[in-house]
């Protein structure tokens, strides 16, 4: 099996630092990172293994990077077969990126009673397409995994630490639920090993050896 190429998730992060310095606006930041999504999705060969793992009873969401000022995260959202969310909003912007498999997005609107009401027909999204949500044009929304017997894959960029904003579900009497979705996984993926770039790593990490101080 050939590793992963974790560089492209290292050179994604990369290219979202620079965007929070050259947009200051919502509407063009947003834009330019589904460009950048778009591009990291369109050939699955860098997602770790471990953050594609499904659960048998619930989507998981896996954390793969967190901005240390929470300007924006990255997230592995991964659904076995029939899984699906609540109806539920975000609170920042957010673009989503479908890797494997393929999801269905139906958008919700909220009517004078609070009740989410269905808005069109849901969208499904195919491996490399990318859908926008924000706060400014309504981000209520449900995800299922549009396929009943195959796992998808798709790679959530937020405008913050989407794992720590207080959020709600909506439910259809009428409820607001506040929750704080927190992340399925303890460790990160190691992005910062450069050592497969250097020629002469094998002379310090060869079984045996210890590794340079």
């Amino acid at each position: 099996m050939t590793a992963p190429r974790v560089e492209k998730l290292r050179q994604f992060i990369q290219d979202l630092d620079a965007l929070h310095r050259e947009f200051t606006d919502e509407q063009p930041l947003l834009d330019a990172v589904a460009l950048r999504l778009a591009a990291l999705v369109k050939k699955d060969d860098w997602l770790p293994e471990e953050y594609t793992l499904p659960h048998p009873h619930h989507y998981q969401q896996y954390l793969l990077h967190a901005d240390s000022g929470q300007r924006f995260s990255i997230v592995s959202f991964v659904w076995g077969p029939g899984q699906s969310t609540p109806i539920h909003d975000h609170r920042v912007w957010g673009a989503i990126g479908m890797l494997r498999g393929a999801e269905e997005n139906q958008r919700y609107r909220l009517d004078e009673r609070g009740q989410p009401v269905v808005i069109g027909v849901a969208e499904r999204l195919s491996p490399g397409e990318v859908e926008k949500v924000s706060s400014r044009d309504g981000d209520i929304h449900r995800v299922s995994n549009a396929l009943a017997d195959s796992v998808s894959i798709s790679i959530h960029v937020y405008g913050g630490n989407i794992g720590g904003v207080r959020r709600a579900v909506y439910t259809p009497e009428g409820l607001v639920k506040p929750f704080v979705s927190g992340y399925s996984n303890r460790h990160l993926p190691n992005i910062w090993d450069l050592s497969k770039d250097n020629q002469y790593a094998h002379l310090f990490l060869s079984p045996g050896r210890p590794a340079a101080p």
